[in-house]
């Protein structure tokens, strides 16, 4: 397994490889079908969601609000993604067209699956990977379905809040 190291003083541990991203870009709509607005900083409340977002819980307006779920609090995004589309499928994707609210650079985003990291000085847990679907295609008008399948970007519960910003670090829970 890559991620357990045998060692004479530990067998069989767990060790989460180490990493440190960036996040590149935030965006958040108030409603369904709204464009995504960028925005230089957001704010996270524990337990709830990005504050001015269509998921914030408590008052949902986005496309998948009839279906609430504690686990879709931040939805992250690898900007890697964004250059894998372009150079293996020729499909400009811009950063506000994923409809995820974080961007980031050099995170490994399927592999945090059930772990906990900070995104700037907020805690995260990580819930399950987002899952495309045929909207995303209508609104913007791309035929991304397919090459988003297990690269969609992150579903995340918010552990600890605070504020976001461009430029923040991304990093593992030691």
């Amino acid at each position: 397994m890559l991620d357990t190291l045998n060692s004479p003083s530990t067998t069989d541990s767990a060790v989460v490889p180490a990493w440190t991203g960036v996040v590149r870009h935030l965006h958040i709509t108030p409603r369904a079908f709204l464009p995504m607005r960028e925005m230089p900083e957001l704010q996270l409340i524990a337990g709830k969601g990005v504050e001015g977002d269509r998921y914030m819980i408590g008052r949902e307006e986005g496309f998948y609000s009839h279906k609430p779920e504690d686990g879709r609090q931040v939805t992250l995004f690898e900007f890697e993604t964004l250059v894998a589309l372009k150079r293996d499928h020729s499909i400009d994707l811009g950063p506000e067209e994923h409809r995820r609210n974080v961007t980031v650079a050099g995170v490994p985003l399927t592999h945090l699956v059930g772990r906990q990291f900070w995104l700037g000085e907020t805690l995260l847990e990580a819930t399950r990977l987002s899952i495309p679907c045929r909207h995303i295609e209508e609104i913007t008008g791309k035929a991304i379905f397919d090459p988003l399948i297990n690269r969609s970007g992150l579903n995340c519960r918010i552990l600890q809040g605070g504020t976001v910003r461009v430029g923040d670090a991304v990093r593992n829970v030691q």
